[in-house]
């Protein structure tokens, strides 16, 4: 309480969600994930973008309308470069559909201030290495070529456009 302080805006990271079930003795809360019957990304996370939404008016709710930047939100496909081109329509698909919450969540009052998708390029991951690129912008390891993704491309139009 001696340190709390009002601060500036909420910054969330959102990727998939976590359904759970009971299972008395697993872990320490007595839960085990139940995967759901819908699209995965490469890291096995479910797509489900209506979380955003959800997890949005639960900040607006829970702690009386603060700023909020969605700070981090993509997702992990297999990438290759085709003749010049990246074209990742999953990752496509995941972006369209999370950033479409985002006026759903505006006109319920939600004070949304900025969306940035994860990541510009592909990179290291802390926990899979060079592994999974989450980049809109792929990155050749060897010999550093950068080469904008399908979904950069559509990122970059959908930001012109004011995301919607």
């Amino acid at each position: 309480r001696e340190i709390r302080a009002p601060i500036d805006f909420v910054g969330l990271n959102y990727y998939t969600r976590a359904v759970l079930a009971y299972a008395p003795g697993e872990g320490p809360l007595h839960a085990r994930q139940v995967r759901q019957a819908s699209s995965h990304t490469l890291m096995g996370w479910e797509v489900y973008p209506e979380g955003l939404y959800e997890i949005l008016l639960w900040i607006h709710r829970a702690y009386g309308g603060p700023a909020v930047y969605i700070t981090e939100n993509g997702a992990a496909y297999e990438d290759q470069v085709v003749n010049g081109t990246v074209a990742d329509d999953a990752r496509l698909d995941y972006l369209r559909a999370h950033l479409a919450q985002i006026p759903q969540a505006l006109r319920a009052g939600v004070n949304v201030r900025g969306y940035f998708v994860w990541s510009l390029l592909d990179n290291f991951q802390w926990s899979q290495g060079y592994s999974r690129r989450f980049g809109i912008v792929h990155v050749d390891f060897a010999t550093q070529r950068r080469t904008v993704k399908k979904s950069g491309l559509w990122y970059r139009d959908a930001i012109a456009q004011n995301g919607f």
